[in-house]
């Protein structure tokens, strides 16, 4: 851990006061929102930890605005975010992946000037067979200029978040979290009840030899995906000269954590079968505060073209292709796209 005092441990709260006294970096009404969302995050992490005691395992017998099944649990965190965050008045508005429009904070609870957006349990396909699963969230500035909040103000391109973090819940719960001053990880301590600072300054390597792709659909992919990976196939005799690792957990967090504590790219690609759709995950609720967080610990995130986070969106729900993760390798799957694109035209 790169602190001045190796020894001391801040919590979370103390890590976030320094950063808006000492270091002058956020403001108050951020501090405490990060704050909040933590706490919820804590009270998500106990749900899960109860797995069937808690009656929370399975399908809840609805789809979400996507048309996916949810799981209780989905349900279970979402609701915990809301009602966590929309009496603090600290916030206008939320948007979630499991609704179809923004939850304005009603007018019996002040008003702030942030807007959160959240998915709030990644990866919950996995939830049922105990494997880790997560609590992505991003904060924008609520734009000036007119009163009252819509689901306009919201579509605001990824470089202008203010805080993003996830929280990973495996065999510890762990948030990690950047305020555009690089990226911090913290443990939860049960007996405390506390997050505690655990590592700071992270920082993902340029190279690596581990990616993570779901390789059934090679088939439906573009050729320069094909290519890329057909390239780390061939091992230290191929191309590239070196023997690759694949790693797919089909848990965006959890392969994205694994990336922050190791290195690796992460992929999720457009797909032939859906045409119409430039990719799977979510621009807003995903690849975003992915893309903010793997940029400010020295990584990179694209869509295979361009990056993320200059990505203006067009709707609430908008999805995208992500390649996220070490640079080196981002570049050169970007690459690969971008002198197609070029020979075709």
């Amino acid at each position: 851990m790169t602190r001045r005092d190796s020894l001391r441990r801040d919590s979370l709260t103390r890590y976030l006061v320094e950063k808006q006294h000492v270091d002058g970096h956020i403001p108050p009404q951020l501090r405490l929102l990060i704050e909040i969302v933590a706490r919820a995050c804590k009270r998500i992490s106990f749900a899960v930890n109860k797995g069937a005691l808690g009656e929370i395992m399975g399908n809840a017998g609805s789809e979400n605005v996507q048309g996916e099944a949810q799981k209780k649990l989905d349900i279970i965190a979402n609701e915990t975010l809301i009602e966590a965050n929309e009496w603090g008045g600290h916030l206008a508005a939320m948007a979630s992946e499991e609704m179809e429009t923004i939850y304005v904070v009603p007018n019996r609870y002040p008003q702030g000037e942030y807007l959160l957006l959240f998915d709030p349990l990644d990866g919950s396909s996995n939830i049922d067979v105990n494997v880790s699963i997560g609590t992505i969230f991003s904060v924008l500035k609520k734009p000036e200029g007119h009163p009252g909040v819509d689901q306009s103000d919201f579509l605001q391109a990824g470089c202008q978040q203010v805080a993003a973090g996830y929280c990973i819940y495996g065999p510890q719960t762990t948030l990690v979290l950047t305020v555009g001053d690089g990226v911090a990880m913290f443990t939860l301590d049960r007996e405390q009840g506390s997050f505690i600072l655990t590592e700071e300054n992270v920082r993902i390597p340029e190279d690596t030899k581990e990616f993570a792709i779901n390789m059934s659909n090679m088939r439906h992919w573009e050729a320069p995906m094909q290519r890329y990976i057909e390239e780390c196939l061939q091992g230290e005799e191929g191309v590239r000269g070196k023997n690759f690792n694949m790693r797919w957990i089909a848990s965006m967090v959890s392969d994205v954590h694994r990336i922050m504590t190791r290195g690796g790219i992460f992929m999720y690609p457009w797909d032939k079968r859906e045409p119409n759709k430039p990719g799977k995950l979510r621009l807003l609720y995903e690849a975003n505060p992915m893309g903010w967080l793997i940029e400010q610990a020295g990584g990179a995130a694209t869509n295979a073209r361009q990056r993320i986070l200059d990505i203006q969106p067009q709707a609430l729900h908008e999805r995208v292709s992500v390649v996220l993760g070490s640079k080196n390798e981002v570049e050169q799957v970007t690459r690969y796209h971008l002198e197609a694109d070029q020979a075709k035209a």
